[in-house]
């Protein structure tokens, strides 16, 4: 694993904040909305590659993960802290892309 943090500080976090059911994040990821956030080289954004990889996760047992998974959690956990330190927009986040590209990471900042 490529952070400082102990499992059990990366699970806590991850637990906090993917704060969306693996059923809610796939269907959300089935939206033409979170395939148009994000940066992108090769047509499906980074985000959007990660939420489907987090919703692997959300279905793996914790015992079971593997040290790649560990990583990946401890990076979309560090990519929504920055992202929800940014702040959203004033108005209308419901439908924002600040809103949207957190949604592709598991993380849905209405909830």
């Amino acid at each position: 694993m490529t952070t400082s943090k102990s499992r059990e500080e990366v699970w806590d976090e991850w637990r906090d904040l993917v704060n969306m059911a693996p059923k809610e994040l796939e269907d959300w990821l089935e939206t033409e909305e979170s395939r148009e956030v994000g940066d992108s080289d090769s047509g499906e954004s980074t985000g959007h590659q990660s939420g489907r990889r987090i919703n692997t996760i959300l279905h793996t047992n914790k015992d079971d993960l593997s040290d790649a998974d560990w990583s990946h959690m401890a990076k979309v956990t560090g990519y929504i802290k920055r992202h929800l330190a940014q702040g959203g927009p004033d108005s209308d986040v419901e439908s924002s892309k600040w809103r949207y590209s957190l949604m592709n990471w598991g993380h849905d900042p209405l909830k």
